[in-house]
């Protein structure tokens, strides 16, 4: 394992790398379980509590360590040519894809992002995102995507109230629309006028990166939230990274 970063925040020194001992990834799989059965109530199976898929095994899996060496901010990124020869991204269980993925260009996903709840001051979440901005840059990507999601703890208000938010205000192109395969149960505390909501802290670091969402959002029940699918240039977030982490340019 090769550290890539470091950073500290109120006396906390954080590490970010990208996982290569199958500990640190168990690590990472675990959080993922903690985070989200604790936090989204996701019914996931049990199995040593961690959470684990089919795609986990063809995923780049990145971590922030803290000085004891434990995870604290894990995600983890699947290369669209990698999802060519399994059959596709995770979200495509989620969204059809077939009009984004029309458009040129590299395009990879990333996802099973969480972050240890003591640990979500921003400097975890920021060593997260520049240990995957040099990632994306080495590998020549064009564009990351990826399902955000939103709890429906409370029955799905919050939720629908988030994605309406976000859609008038960061909605994609229409080439880069996607159309999701459940829509959100309908409400009966649907109001005619939105409110305004907190909107979760990772989606609004998205779109402080100037990502876009690519339309209405997906009902996962088993994970108990609400996903949308977020589209964001490469460019855009090397740009943002460039000058701290020495990424350099990118040839046309």
């Amino acid at each position: 394992m090769q550290s890539h970063s470091t950073a500290a925040s109120k006396g906390r020194k954080f590490t970010s790398c990208v996982a290569t001992e199958p500990a640190q990834i168990v690590a990472a799989q675990r959080l993922r379980y903690q985070v989200f059965t604790s936090e989204y109530g996701a019914e996931l199976e049990p199995d040593n509590d961690i959470d684990q898929d089919r795609f986990d095994a063809w995923c780049e899996h990145f971590v922030v360590l803290d000085q004891s060496g434990e995870v604290v901010a894990t995600s983890r990124l699947l290369h669209g040519e990698v999802a060519a020869r399994i059959g596709g991204f995770y979200s495509e269980d989620e969204f059809d894809l077939d009009r984004l993925k029309r458009n040129p260009g590299v395009f990879a996903e990333l996802g099973r992002t969480c972050i240890r709840s003591d640990c979500r001051s921003g400097a975890a979440l920021s060593m997260l995102w520049s240990e995957v901005a040099q990632y994306l840059v080495k590998e020549g990507i064009d564009y990351l995507l990826g399902c955000a999601s939103i709890s429906m703890l409370d029955g799905g208000y919050k939720a629908w109230c988030v994605a309406q938010q976000v859609q008038q205000e960061h909605l994609a192109a229409e080439v880069f629309r996607v159309t999701p395969r459940r829509t959100l149960p309908h409400l009966a505390s649907h109001r005619a006028q939105t409110d305004k909501v907190a909107i979760p802290p990772l989606i609004r670091s998205y779109m402080r990166l100037g990502a876009e969402v690519c339309g209405e959002p997906c009902w996962d029940p088993a994970f108990r939230c609400a996903d949308l699918l977020v589209l964001l240039s490469v460019d855009r977030l090397a740009a943002r990274y460039a000058r701290r982490y020495n990424l350099g340019a990118r040839s046309a």
